[in-house]
């Protein structure tokens, strides 16, 4: 295992997530990830042989449902005591000159 990143990568890679990163914070940006790269090469030893590939560790199902309007907007009852009215909406005096 043992991957090593070098110092071109970590600069490019702090090029394209556009951080300005210390030398310290470089070394450690490396670091973590040739720990990462070490992990992935570890789970790649893993024998996946029938395993079905998945999104989620528990299974997921649609929780949508149909968009139904059972009591309206109540616009009506709404504008039943509005002093002025027009169109479906209040009527209120003009405030600016």
């Amino acid at each position: 295992m043992a991957n090593k990143i070098s110092d071109e990568t970590i600069e490019y890679v702090g090029i394209l997530a556009k951080l300005e990163l210390s030398g310290e914070e470089k070394e450690k940006a490396k670091a973590d990830m040739e720990k990462m790269l070490d992990y992935i090469d570890t789970l790649n030893e893993l024998d996946t042989e029938g395993i079905e590939p998945m999104s989620h560790v528990f299974p997921i199902h649609n929780v949508f449902r149909e968009d139904v309007v059972t009591n309206g907007d109540g616009s009506k009852d709404t504008l039943a005591n509005a002093p002025l009215k027009k169109d479906q909406s209040f009527k209120v005096p003009k405030t600016i000159g």
